[in-house]
């Protein structure tokens, strides 16, 4: 039984750490933290209108188009990782399929461009 909570200690050390990292940076933002908070504060910054408004009022469709072209170039990074771990292994056709992947992204936000949908005013 000692060999079984001897194996386990390491992960307890690590969970005690975890904890203790945890409790300290919380505690230290919280002394730290300026509380003066200003109208510019305050205001609201990432979906263009007050949050207490009307639930049913109408907003602009640039805001899912700008969300799904996010969508569209965050999956792209998230092919290019393994892409690169395995570089060395696909040989030319991984590489020529990559690259056909990067230009139809590639015309894609192109025509994304032209269309004006980047454009927020």
């Amino acid at each position: 039984m000692a060999d079984l909570l001897r194996e386990y200690l390491p992960i307890l050390i690590f969970f005690g750490l975890a904890v203790v990292l945890a409790i300290i940076l919380v505690m230290s933002a919280v002394i730290v933290a300026v509380r003066n908070p200003d109208p510019e504060k305050l205001s609201a910054y990432e979906c263009g209108f007050n949050a207490f408004d009307d639930a049913r009022m109408k907003f602009d469709v640039r805001f899912y188009l700008v969300a799904i072209l996010f969508i569209i170039f965050d999956l792209e990074v998230a092919f290019l990782f393994p892409w690169a771990v395995a570089f060395q292994h696909i040989g030319l056709f991984g590489f020529w399929s990559m690259i056909v992947f990067l230009g139809v992204l590639t015309v894609g936000f192109a025509y994304e461009w032209r269309k004006g949908a980047l454009e927020w005013a």
